[in-house]
């Protein structure tokens, strides 16, 4: 979206300021009509259809706040910055709750003042009509309930009831078993017409976690060359996930539980008081209760991230779900890499639920992922995940038939894989995702070491 095809609204009984905020925003290039009243702006909202409404908080016959309600019970899109010379925090957050985007207060600094609020009314409704068409693609992304929930119905049931509330969530579970995607979710279900803005607390550097979070001014720090906005701002009228929030540092700890309360912050280098209604979930795979009396985490902004604790079980809590898990898996993957493959047998999902998986979901998708970019012809070669056979299947008795069965069918796995490769053991090693070195023990095991070529050396010999 551009100036010239950004409408906006002026709403001031006091008719001098009204014409000059009106020659402030059309010389920064946007159409901009005028009205004296709230009657009037009632009016040209509907002629006019503006984008933005600028308008005093004070007027004689509707304040700005009842132009807002009525405006927006009909137009949600449009957005409402309030003037005010009564400026309070409190008058702010119920604005805000009202549906504002913004307040300024009179009389204005400097006119920058009145076009950097505007430039972040125009910049946040672009994120949002980017969000409308990425929202069919973030929905399209995101697994269908029943794979995504999959062996955890009672996850799936708190998310939906939590979803359309306001409440922060706090997603609990080991490292890949899908929190990102359960807060996409969360997203998704919520309805809101704002974006999905996404920070990994650990990948910031400490120095750059508070800029990161809550924008800077110019000048604020060494590099800080221009104003930037932080996730709060970008996050606006949508949901900010804090993944990994156990990793933030202390000090943007305190700064960070003062907008969880308030819903209001500083940029850095900044003085004016900015207000968010972004929907807050965090995430962490640490024992936040612990980190807390370890004093490596604030217990008060603990509690506050605390209200909707949601917490997800681990793969191997869910091996009833995992030939559905795993084979949603490899249909997506197999499109996205271009191959085409045939689904694995059920001997192959018992092998993988025998598994501990302890990198969970993820572990399992770079696993199948390589599966089948090493896949030939259609065939789905899925060798003992970690590189060895799976903790119980070591070979035992011959009263154990189903263990038996599954080194049967490993010897047949390693036969094709030397077939396909023509007894090249390195490539056999890759195409089965294991090393060498493992090949070489299992090609004594199962007898299939005294081959042609077995005096080349390892990386050459064809071992069939």
């Amino acid at each position: 979206m551009e100036p010239g095809t950004f409408r906006i609204l002026v709403v001031d009984d006091e008719r001098p300021l009204a014409t000059l905020l009106s020659r402030i925003l059309q010389d920064a290039g946007y159409q901009v009509e005028t009205a004296h009243s709230g009657r009037e702006a009632l009016e040209r909202v509907g002629a006019f259809s503006p984008n933005l409404v600028l308008t005093d908080l004070k007027m004689p016959d509707i304040s700005g706040l009842e132009l807002l309600r009525q405006v927006r019970s009909e137009r949600p899109e449009v957005d409402f910055i309030l003037l005010t010379a009564y400026a309070t925090v409190e008058t702010a957050v119920q604005a805000m709750k009202d549906g504002a985007l913004d307040y300024l207060v009179k009389p204005l600094k400097e006119p920058e003042e009145l076009r950097l609020a505007v430039r972040r009314a125009l910049e946040r409704q672009a994120l949002v009509a980017a969000s409308d068409v990425l929202r069919g693609k973030l929905a399209e992304g995101l697994p269908p309930p029943e794979i995504l929930f999959a062996g955890m119905p009672e996850v799936e049931r708190e998310i939906r009831e939590v979803a359309g509330t306001e409440a922060t969530v706090l997603l609990l579970g080991e490292s890949g078993t899908g929190k990102s995607l359960v807060a996409r979710a969360i997203h998704h279900l919520s309805g809101k017409d704002g974006p999905f803005v996404e920070i990994n607390c650990a990948a910031i550097p400490e120095t750059l976690i508070e800029s990161e979070l809550f924008g800077h001014e110019r000048g604020a720090f060494t590099g800080a060359v221009k104003t930037r906005r932080g996730k709060f701002e970008l996050a606006q009228g949508g949901t900010l996930f804090l993944d990994e929030i156990g990793e933030l540092p202390l000090p943007a700890q305190g700064k960070l539980l003062r907008v969880v309360q308030d819903r209001a912050f500083e940029r850095v280098g900044g003085t004016s008081t900015l207000i968010t209604d972004a929907r807050l979930v965090a995430a962490t795979n640490q024992d936040l209760a612990r980190a807390t009396t370890e004093r490596r985490f604030r217990e008060d902004l603990y509690y506050r991230l605390n209200v909707f604790p949601v917490t997800l079980p681990p793969l191997r809590a869910r091996r009833d779900a995992l030939p559905r898990i795993a084979a949603h898996l490899v249909e997506t993957i197999a499109a996205r890499v271009g191959k085409k493959v045939r689904p694995p047998e059920g001997a192959d999902y018992e092998r993988l639920a025998d598994y501990p998986w302890p990198g969970n979901i993820r572990e399992l998708y770079n696993y199948l992922e390589r599966a089948i970019i090493l896949s030939r012809e259609g065939r789905l070669m899925l060798s003992p995940p970690g590189g060895a056979p799976p903790p119980g299947s070591a070979p035992s008795g011959p009263e154990t038939g189903p263990v038996k069965t599954l080194q049967e069918r490993e010897r047949e796995a390693i036969e094709e894989a030397l077939r396909q490769t023509g007894g090249h053991r390195r490539k056999a090693a890759e195409l089965l995702g294991i090393s060498l070195r493992t090949l070489q023990y299992k090609l004594k095991a199962y007898g299939l070491s005294g081959r042609r070529g077995q005096d080349r050396p390892a990386d050459e010999t064809p071992a069939g």
